[in-house]
């Protein structure tokens, strides 16, 4: 019987298992995929969102500004790449110029701090390629950018450290409240608790449902993407948004933490919500409308499309909170932009929701630092000392990215390791260049199938049926 069962690991969930990992509390994380952070968490825009743009009194705009504010300690803390590079919001005409006065006057209500609006000129004083059309902008210097799924694993793997019990294929395909306490079944045996966290992303709804509690509906909504390679990296140094409308906050172009510029998303609604497929249109819409933001955008520089799915809700908000007609269950429901930059602030209440029910009782030697070697970023002797300690560490795998064969072992030795050829490129990086895998993708499979024990055949590119090599081929007939 545990404490607690948390349903999902995508950022949500795993700030929820981080913080109540601080407390004597018995923890377990149930993840339907093979790895964390594989939903919308690893597809979205990776910006952490100064918030100015949620209504004053949701959920959403308390929620924003206070996770904005703990954001930066807790990536120095779990060492997260994490960069506080600010965000304009583009006025094209008067209409639009009236719009960023109202942005402004809502991010003051919401206690924003740092705000500018800026003439066109000063606007372009600060990002040259902004557009000649550009007649105004506002300035929010407390907005980001980070790496979405590294702040995943960072959380997730710290709770490991401090006792929390993480399965991954680990499909909720059934859950009930019998006795004050509830039961989820899974392929991977039954697992009871009396409380349950549905952290389930854009499947919150199915798993109310096995309660009879989902009255409420999720929208999943698309949005596509370009990332560009690091030859445009600094076509802007912050991140340019357009004004918002019904579909969201548009079209937007900004660095990452790595150094590329992504560029996206849409907003279409789908019926499916694993629906991650590109499409012509959709990206053709998104390069439309970037390029009238910032028209110098070299397009031949892509070197990936993908595409995320949102859990839209119609009331525009959060849906977060002990579900009124099931005690004990709390949703965590419609967690759509900016649940990146809202994560820990919802950890936060959701430990507080549990103060009084369950002894929240400090651990006395809780885990609150995490460190990660990135040879790349080492000195010149800090790399010697480390290969002569470690030769593996001067073997370099993804040439593109400088990672070493000692950081892909690592990973693989880690809390919570990686099994998938794309589970190593989110820790290590090993495939995000220029070449995205074309070279050391073959050479990531090796190492995950020497350190794992398996054969090649075996080790996947991500999800389950995603096969690299299915046998041998000699004298040209297949064995």
């Amino acid at each position: 019987m545990y404490d607690v069962i948390i349903i999902g690991c995508g950022v949500v969930g795993a700030a929820c298992a981080y913080e109540l990992s601080r407390y004597d509390l018995s923890v377990a994380v149930l993840e339907k995929s093979n790895d964390v952070a594989n939903g919308t968490t690893k597809a979205n825009s990776a910006i952490v969102h100064a918030g100015y743009d949620p209504h004053p009194g949701t959920n959403m705009a308390r929620l924003n500004v206070e996770g904005n504010r703990l954001m930066p300690e807790l990536c120095k803390k779990l060492d997260v790449p994490f960069r506080q590079s600010g965000s304009h919001v583009l006025a094209f005409c008067e209409a639009e110029l009236e719009t960023l006065k109202a942005l402004y006057a809502r991010g003051v209500q919401n206690g924003v701090v740092g705000m500018k609006l800026l003439t066109g000129d000063e606007a372009r004083a600060m990002e040259p390629n902004l557009s000649e059309a550009v007649c105004g902008s506002l300035w929010a210097p407390s907005a980001g950018v980070i790496s979405p799924w590294e702040l995943t694993l960072a959380l997730i793997e710290t709770a490991v450290r401090n006792g929390t019990e993480l399965y991954l294929q680990s499909p909720v395909t059934a859950l009930r409240q019998e006795d004050g306490c509830f039961t989820a079944e899974t392929p991977n045996g039954t697992f009871r608790a009396k409380y349950v966290m549905n952290a389930a992303g854009v499947h919150c709804e199915q798993i109310a449902a096995m309660l009879g509690c989902a009255d409420y509906a999720i929208q999943p909504n698309r949005g596509e993407y370009y990332l560009l390679d690091k030859s445009e990296g600094t076509r802007v140094h912050s991140t340019i948004f357009q004004c918002p409308n019904e579909n969201g906050k548009g079209v937007l172009v900004s660095p990452t933490v790595h150094g590329n510029l992504i560029v996206g998303p849409n907003a279409v609604n789908i019926s499916d919500p694993d629906g991650t497929e590109n499409t012509a249109e959709g990206l053709a819409f998104v390069r439309e409308m970037a390029l009238r933001s910032v028209p110098s955008i070299s397009f031949r520089e892509n070197i990936r499309n993908f595409s995320g799915v949102r859990a839209n809700h119609p009331d525009d908000d959060f849906l977060i909170g002990e579900n009124r007609r099931v005690p004990g269950f709390y949703e965590l429901a419609g967690i759509k932009s900016p649940g990146l930059s809202s994560a820990p602030a919802i950890a936060r209440d959701a430990a507080a929701w549990l103060a009084g029910k369950l002894p929240l009782t400090q651990k006395a030697h809780f885990i609150d630092t995490r460190r990660r070697i990135r040879f790349q970023e080492l000195s010149a002797e800090e790399k010697n000392a480390l290969i002569r300690e470690d030769p593996l560490y001067g073997r370099v795998i993804c040439r593109c990215e400088t990672v070493t064969e000692g950081e892909i072992v690592a990973a693989i030795h880690s809390p919570v390791p990686p099994t998938t050829v794309n589970g190593v490129k989110r820790r290590v990086g090993a495939g995000m260049g220029r070449c995205q895998g074309g070279f050391c993708g073959p050479r990531v499979q090796e190492i995950l199938s020497r350190e794992l024990g398996i054969p090649m055949e075996q080790v996947l590119m991500d999800q389950p049926g995603t096969y690299i090599l299915t046998g041998e081929t000699k004298g040209g007939a297949h064995k």
